[in-house]
């Protein structure tokens, strides 16, 4: 049916209910791909850790999905589709813990091979405090060449992109569920500038709706871009933890901004710090981490 495995990838991951897991057992069974699109469904089954509904669906989208009229439609968009198996697939990010099979990009993909990548993430409502620390940080990160990679959420997310490009820098938003579907819709005409003039990328095939878990999914991706994640402003429970608690098991270097005791902000940061993150109150003690890039 495809003469690469790297078609078949791509074939598989818009397949429904073909998520990591998925798609890691049938690499195992047969590292070509090729053997589930010949297999009978009481065969392929075993291989396939979903429910009956999940598979029947699965199973559907195997022999009916016309995949290369998805990749014309994709490169009419201008959205680029890099496997795991691509020389261009972002190298920090394949070594990482479940790395993801597929990234749909839309924008300068040349960005995903620039060495010096740093994420910053934080809190939803950001206070006075937090944004001027963003208005102190990004501007010089910026200027001394570093790409901002964040989530293009509310609050510290958008400002810190928004600082980059203002800057006449360069960043990333990784977004969760696809590229036709940027949460929150408030950020759209925004998202659309990032697309032409920056770049985002998502996991997920573009017409997949952003879904609760995704979001805490794609904080594994934020943070293994990147040299290191900067957290500004967080409470002790937030996204912006779960994705300094990745960078750290990635071996990746973590950044905190410093904030007061009584604020629930400066609770995760203070945290992290505490913890052993690098307090941050300028943007050369995060430059200075890395002499080597």
């Amino acid at each position: 049916m495809y003469d690469t495995v790297r078609d078949r990838l791509i074939h598989l991951h818009h397949c429904r209910g073909a998520g990591w897991k998925t798609i890691r057992s049938l690499l195992d069974a047969d590292p070509t791909l090729a053997a589930p699109f010949s297999m009978p469904p009481h065969s392929l089954r075993p291989l396939v850790p979903l429910t009956s509904q999940q598979f029947a669906a699965f199973f559907r989208d195997l022999h009916s999905i016309d995949l290369h009229r998805l990749i014309k439609t994709y490169q009419a968009r201008r959205i680029h589709v890099i496997t795991v198996f691509d020389d261009h697939y972002p190298p920090l990010l394949k070594h990482i813990y479940a790395p993801p099979w597929v990234l749909y990009a839309k924008g300068n993909a040349g960005l995903l091979q620039q060495t010096k990548l740093i994420s910053i993430v934080g809190t939803r409502r950001p206070t006075k405090d937090g944004l001027e620390a963003l208005d102190k940080l990004v501007p010089p990160l910026s200027a001394a060449g570093w790409t901002i990679v964040s989530g293009l959420a509310a609050g510290i997310d958008i400002h810190a992109h928004r600082l980059a490009v203002k800057y006449g820098g360069t960043t990333i938003a990784v977004i969760a569920g696809g590229l036709d579907h940027v949460y929150p819709k408030a950020h759209w005409p925004f998202a659309r500038y990032l697309m032409n003039e920056q770049l985002v990328i998502a996991e997920h095939p573009p017409a997949t709706k952003p879904q609760a878990w995704h979001f805490p999914a794609r904080n594994r991706i934020i943070s293994g871009l990147s040299l290191g994640t900067l957290v500004v402003q967080a409470k002790r429970k937030s996204g912006s933890l779960i994705t300094a608690a990745y960078a750290l098991e990635q071996g990746r270097e973590v950044f905190a901004v410093p904030g007061p005791i009584g604020a629930a902000e400066a609770a995760g940061p203070n945290t992290l710090i505490q913890h052993g993150a690098k307090l941050v109150q300028e943007a050369e003690d995060i430059i200075v981490e890395f002499p080597y890039v």
